[in-house]
């Protein structure tokens, strides 16, 4: 094995990676030899990281997506499997958020929140999961956040999401670790990106969306032995 591509020839899945955190890590594992499916909602970014991608990667698949649809979810899988093979990294980066009191939101606001954030993890995980256990290995990689575990003013429909991730990942790990399939969760702090607002901070003391991406090298090239259930991530200094 080229010690330089440690996943050569591995299929990863990430969504969201037109932009910020999915496209940092899409880079990384094209870096490390994956060949990639990328999907985002938005056809025009999710072209231009498609380029951008194809200058390292050995097989760039660019999908149109809705993740909160279980039928957009179904074509990204089948297309994924027909054109590259079958999953063997998936990564759920897609989510959004809304901040701001949680007795001023609406219906609408809440169900945006938890269909991307949570219930797109579940379609996914359930869409690339029988494969993964018919081949008995896999690595599925949720981007959950720290305000899993954190609450703070105007952050409870973001928060509510992130706490069900958390928990929704910890029990995906126990159900597939006796087939040899990894569920990690990857917990960042504020990431500088156009994400979420941050006024009043530095973002040159913020983390950077490399520093997820680095995160998920860490858990793609651990030891089939054992895995990472869960990563905290923050900046050295407070931004």
């Amino acid at each position: 094995m080229d010690a330089s591509k440690p996943i050569a020839g591995k299929v990863a899945l990430v969504t969201g990676a037109s932009r910020g955190i999915g496209l940092a890590i899409a880079r990384s594992l094209a870096r490390m030899g994956a060949k990639l499916s990328i999907c985002a909602r938005d056809e025009k970014k999710l072209g231009d990281a498609a380029h951008d991608l194809e200058r390292s990667a050995i097989a760039v698949l660019a999908v149109p997506a809705d993740v909160t649809r279980s039928s957009d979810i179904t074509a990204l899988v089948e297309k994924t499997s027909q054109s590259l093979g079958p999953v063997e990294i998936l990564v759920n980066n897609a989510g959004t958020g809304y901040f701001g009191p949680t007795h001023l939101a609406g219906e609408a606001d809440w169900d945006a929140v938890l269909d991307t954030n949570l219930k797109s993890v579940f379609l996914l995980t359930k869409a690339v999961a029988p494969g993964m256990i018919e081949r008995r290995s896999g690595d599925v990689i949720n981007i959950a956040s720290l305000a899993g575990k954190n609450a703070f003013s105007g952050g409870g429909i973001y928060c509510a999401s992130k706490w069900g991730l958390l928990g929704l990942t910890q029990c995906m790990a126990e159900d597939l670790r006796p087939y040899g399939i990894r569920v990690s969760a990857i917990c960042p702090g504020t990431v500088a990106t156009e994400f979420s607002p941050h006024a009043g901070k530095d973002p040159r003391k913020m983390l950077q969306p490399e520093d997820i991406a680095h995160a998920v090298e860490m858990i793609v090239t651990q030891a089939p032995r054992s895995f990472m259930s869960e990563i905290l991530l923050r900046p050295t200094q407070k931004p």
